[in-house]
């Protein structure tokens, strides 16, 4: 599995739906991009000026809500992820 480096976090996006209320099926070129998913994995946090490290607020196994075109898009072993900082994470999902 991906390690992510100090306040990153690694995350397995939700895709969006396939088909509208209205039962209209979407191209993929039409889809929005997701802001949406499950952080698989997370860094140590922040290191501070005086070398200490802050804990990040975000831990694996939360659902997050984040900015639309935030992160780096990252595949591996045949999964797509996305590798983005804690500051683009905008709210955890109850």
């Amino acid at each position: 599995m991906l390690k992510p480096l100090g306040d990153r976090v690694i995350i397995e996006v939700t895709e969006a739906a396939e088909q509208t209320v209205g039962g209209i099926v979407l191209a993929n070129n039409a889809k929005d991009k997701p802001v949406t998913g499950k952080i698989v994995a997370a860094g140590a946090g922040y290191v501070l000026n005086d070398g200490k490290i802050r804990d990040l607020t975000v831990k694996v196994g939360d659902e997050v809500l984040f900015d639309k075109y935030a992160g780096q898009e990252v595949s591996f072993e045949g999964t797509d992820y996305l590798a983005l900082h804690e500051k683009d994470i905008v709210a955890v999902v109850e």
